[in-house]
């Protein structure tokens, strides 16, 4: 099997009836997923002694969400796998289940949730397996609609497989725009076999960052300042002036047509 099994087709075709099987009653297997969604857990920082509701993002066949139970709380699974789905079904899992393409966006009520969950599944969303597919509108839809359904002050947090480094950039500059605070942190870093990549989400920023496994290599999501409200162009200036005008235009706004007088200083009046 490839090391990167999204490189060879999209999930729901990947993991049919027999990688279904497969995957979810190998021993190894069982045992990775459990130590990553404890993990997860752990970097959620939900209230102790409290039953929360979380949304389980490539919930596959439900290896995370019995995790979920065992710690006491309720959860509901998406995944675009039927096979994955069915195993899930057949396995009895306590959550519910829903069949959907997380790039497609989260459909579910305005903060519905106290967290989300999701293990190995993100890198899938960077692949582009049909025509009309493009990864920024994905992961714009996907974090946009994550964000609005989750309850304020609560956190997602994804276990991933980035395959290098300007795919971790691609993903987290789209967690930003959507309104996301957080990180990655590397559990492991020095360990092939162990290291791990986590993205950390929060829906505020007063929260400190988790710290990372054996290892400091947690790195804060870069915030870029909106366009026009950087300090060092004055309100005064012909080149504030022409951007304000830019994006009224391209909101559809009636501008002011350009000239050489546009932001021009005025002389003073006696």
């Amino acid at each position: 099997m490839s090391n990167r099994p999204e490189h060879l087709g999209p999930p729901e075709i990947f993991y049919n009836d027999s990688e279904a099987q497969k995957y979810t009653y190998n021993s190894r297997v069982i045992e990775i997923q459990t130590q990553m969604c404890e993990r997860a857990l752990e970097l959620l920082m939900l209230p102790e002694d409290q039953k929360c509701f979380l949304l389980d993002i490539g919930c596959g066949s439900g290896l995370s969400g019995t995790v979920l139970e065992e710690n006491g709380h309720c959860w509901v699974g998406m995944d675009i796998s039927t096979s994955m789905l069915k195993v899930a079904s057949d396995r009895e899992v306590e959550g519910d289940l829903i069949v959907t393409d997380m790039g497609q966006g989260v459909p579910f009520r305005a903060a519905s949730f106290d967290g989300a969950i999701s293990i190995s599944a993100l890198q899938w969303i960077c692949n582009i397996d049909k025509a009309s597919y493009t990864i920024q509108k994905r992961l714009n839809a996907f974090f946009q609609s994550l964000f609005a359904c989750l309850s304020s002050g609560a956190r997602a947090v994804f276990q991933f497989y980035p395959e290098n480094d300007q795919q971790i950039g691609i993903i987290t500059s789209a967690a930003t725009r959507a309104g996301f605070f957080g990180g990655t942190i590397v559990d492991f870093p020095n360990s092939k076999k162990a290291k791990k990549f986590f993205l950390v989400l929060m829906t505020t920023g007063a929260i400190e960052l988790p710290r990372a496994l054996d290892g400091s290599q947690s790195h804060h999501l870069k915030r870029k300042p909106r366009e026009g409200k950087g300090k060092d162009i004055p309100k005064c200036k012909r080149d504030w002036i022409m951007k304000k005008k830019e994006r009224h235009r391209r909101l559809g706004k009636v501008v002011k047509a350009d000239s050489k007088y546009s932001g021009r200083k005025r002389s003073k009046r006696n």
